[in-house]
């Protein structure tokens, strides 16, 4: 499921849609926040341009809204439902979860965004 040549392997990981053999990402880790967005601008094997043209990644923003009403709507079945929080209460659950998975959040939108576009080549990046 996770192997090299999935598109769940990509949006995961944050690879390169195409040859999945780097980081789109200059920093791969999320939680250095002056840098969760910062993308490498072409993929160093294949050389697949990440931004296909300009304010391509815009469209990400309705991916990040769907993920993060999916999200909350997660967070407040698990602390009204399982937990037995009070209306307030997982109101501030809601919050504080968006809050704590905005970085990943972020990246997963864009990472499935732009894979809806790209597909895997495994010939691409070969010489």
């Amino acid at each position: 499921m996770f192997k090299k040549g999935s598109k769940i392997n990509s949006i995961f990981t944050g690879s390169c849609p195409r040859c999945q053999n780097e980081s789109m990402y200059e920093d791969k880790n999320p939680l250095h926040l002056t840098k969760v967005l910062k993308m490498n601008e072409n993929c160093s094997h294949c050389g697949l341009k990440y931004q296909i043209e300009p304010s391509f990644f815009y469209g990400a923003m309705y991916v990040s809204y769907g993920l993060n009403v999916a999200v909350g709507i997660a967070a407040f079945i698990v602390s009204f439902v399982f937990f037995g929080a009070s209306i307030e209460q997982s109101f501030i659950a809601i919050v504080i979860t968006l809050i704590v998975l905005f970085p990943f959040v972020l990246r997963l939108s864009r990472n499935l965004y732009i894979n809806m576009f790209i597909s895997y080549d495994p010939k691409a990046g070969q010489k």
